[in-house]
């Protein structure tokens, strides 16, 4: 299978784990694009859906659905979203889109997080994707002399703001040994919003598209 093959294959097996009455959070990028695409499928199994992005919102009502906020739904069932990078304890790496921000907000809000990727994402150490830091437009700087002393390259996003309002740092040649110890320490500097290493609330399920088929990983 090619990579849109297996992302396909991998948002088809994600749709086994809507239940009738499910409060659905649904995340950005490629991959969910393949699920909001067939989602219609489950439409009388959820209740409500949330989205992590406007991108992911306009997809959703192209679909038909109607896109409930997070304060609306309250807790939701389950979350699908995809990654950048995962490892085997399902500790992963996200914001490629730069949705990582709400991303978290609902992955911390769902009861189950199913994660979708194809093999290429799957990692023995996380760090070869340059991890997507959101930072208020003022810290950008701050947050770039931070990242330097913890001997990452911070490169900006330039001409990306995100749906917030902020900026991306993605830094670059971290070795991300430790994701939670690494995740606590980023989060603590003044003037981040996010770190895109779910590590914290890592997923609870992992799917991986490979060439013969999607296997299951659960943390």
């Amino acid at each position: 299978m090619d990579a849109t093959e297996k992302k396909r294959a991998a948002a088809r097996k994600a749709l086994e784990f809507i239940e009738p009455g499910t409060k659905l959070g649904i995340g950005t990028g490629s991959t969910v694009n393949c699920l909001i695409e067939i989602l219609d499928e489950a439409r009388d199994l959820i209740d409500c859906v949330v989205s992590s992005s406007k991108a992911s919102t306009a997809l959703l009502e192209e679909q038909g659905f109607e896109v409930a906020t997070l304060n609306e739904a309250g807790d939701l069932d389950l979350y699908i979203d995809g990654a950048d990078e995962s490892n085997k304890r399902l500790q992963l790496i996200k914001g490629g889109g730069g949705a990582l921000t709400r991303e978290k907000v609902l992955a911390a809000a769902s009861r189950r997080f199913v994660c979708i990727v194809d093999d290429s994402k799957l990692v023995g150490m996380l760090g070869a994707f340059p991890l997507p830091v959101e930072v208020l437009p003022m810290a950008q700087e701050l947050v770039a002399r931070r990242m330097l002393k913890m001997r990452g390259q911070p490169i900006w996003r330039e001409g990306f703001v995100t749906d917030n309002g902020n900026h991306i740092l993605d830094v670059h040649d971290l070795q991300i040994v430790n994701p939670i110890d690494m995740e606590a320490r980023i989060n603590r500097i003044p003037g981040v919003v996010t770190v895109g290493i779910f590590a914290d609330r890592p997923a609870d399920i992992l799917l991986i598209a490979t060439d013969v088929g999607v296997t299951e990983l659960r943390a």
